[in-house]
């Protein structure tokens, strides 16, 4: 297992974690009182969040199956979650067993379950790093133990970039716009970029009363339009269908179903890097 040099941290239940409150919409048990408060409180203001953490990770999985297919073999995961099968690694190898992913979160609970996220096959390769999206180095740095940035890579932030703020300056100071151009920055021609995000284009009253939950438990939380959702894709070539609500890219039988039950306030895109 590949950790960042810092060594991880004691678990904080005394405030909420992302990872756990969406293991807890999830159905998972990985998650504290805390957690569970949080999410209640959202899932009372916005009936579309289980469906929407349900959506966010066929989505991925769908994602993950056409970059496989397009023929990457390098995977880099950053807020991975707490893991939930199938992982991005069963599908990626389910399609090229030889694949490398690399994993990365910085709550100690996803760390803890290190061990579920790397039972790689013999042929490929599966990492975990402990560190945060915000510190590009300690993510970088060890995971190219695992990964050649020489080579393509398929970068995944699924569901991330909405606790991430714009302004380098502001009083969160995430700068993820910069975040993202550096790691784009940092894959080789023929990469791709995966990401999901909130947005209030859809739900504007429910999105705004869920955000309003997190900031007040101490999580920032930044919805974004579609216009500044495409930001993130700026140099970048879009795969088709563009950037579309979450389940109605390129969707499966089963996302066809859930869409039936309503649009949830998710965007989602696939861009390759020329």
């Amino acid at each position: 297992m590949t950790e960042s040099e810092a060594a991880p941290p004691a678990v904080d239940t005394s405030r909420p974690h992302p990872a756990r409150v969406y293991d807890w919409w999830l159905g998972g048990k990985d998650n504290y009182p805390v957690d569970e408060a949080l999410a209640r409180r959202i899932l009372a203001l916005d009936s579309t969040v289980l469906r929407g953490a349900r959506a966010n990770r066929r989505f991925m999985q769908r994602a993950v199956r056409a970059a496989a297919e397009a023929g990457l073999r390098q995977f880099l995961d950053i807020g991975t979650g707490i893991p939930t099968e199938p992982n991005l690694h069963q599908v990626a190898q389910g399609i090229a067993p030889g694949s490398r992913i690399v994993y990365v979160d910085n709550d100690p609970i996803v760390l803890r379950h290190a061990e579920a996220l790397l039972h790689s096959t013999a042929e490929g390769c599966t990492t975990y790093v402990h560190a945060d999206v915000r510190a590009p180095d300690t993510v970088l740095r060890p995971a190219s133990g695992t990964l050649d940035f020489t080579q393509p890579v398929a970068l995944s932030l699924v569901a991330l970039t909405h606790y991430l703020s714009d302004e380098p300056d502001g009083p969160d100071g995430d700068d993820a716009y910069g975040l993202l151009k550096r790691y784009v920055s940092e894959l080789a021609p023929g990469s791709c970029l995966i990401l999901s995000q909130v947005t209030p284009d859809l739900s504007p009253e429910a999105v705004e009363r869920a955000a309003d939950q997190f900031r007040q438990s101490g999580t920032p939380f930044f919805p974004r339009s579609l216009a500044e959702f495409s930001r993130f894709f700026d140099g970048l070539e879009l795969l088709g269908p563009g950037l579309i609500p979450v389940s109605g890219w390129r969707p499966e039988p089963e996302d066809v179903a859930a869409q039936a039950e309503g649009i949830v306030p998710v965007y989602a895109g696939v861009a390759r890097k020329p």
